[in-house]
């Protein structure tokens, strides 16, 4: 699902934005499902995943499927491929979109952890 992207920039810049994003869509998912999986019994891991999941999929989705459609997908003519690039935000670096929206979903759902009272300085000693 494509946000409207027409406000940011591009390369590095937009990217970051994407990614940025990302973060904080994860964290307010891993809070929303914090709450629920309280109630559930469900773990720390768990939540992350799901939190993590459901963030790619609301930002970083349309910059997924385009990526993956470009690489391939049938482009019969160069009309149609010039049309569908139209419709891309800063086609020449949708790959390094995509990887900012992973890494700020993770970020953002590891942020939404440590903020809910994960035990971080023992997850790093690995106790």
């Amino acid at each position: 699902m494509h946000y409207d992207q027409s406000w940011m920039g591009y390369g590095l810049v937009g990217g970051l934005e994407a990614g940025a994003i990302s973060a904080a869509a994860a964290l307010l998912l891993y809070l929303v499902f914090h709450a629920i999986g309280r109630k559930q019994g469900w773990s720390p891991l768990r939540v992350i995943a799901i939190a993590f999941l459901v963030s790619l999929l609301l930002t970083a989705s349309g910059d997924l499927w385009d990526l993956i459609y470009f690489n391939y997908a049938n482009m019969n003519s160069i009309q149609f491929l010039k049309a569908r690039l139209a419709q891309v935000h800063d086609p020449d670096n949708i790959g390094q979109r995509v990887f900012w929206e992973m890494l700020g979903a993770l970020v953002g759902a590891g942020l939404g952890w440590i903020l809910s009272g994960g035990d971080w300085r023992r997850a790093l000693r690995g106790d």
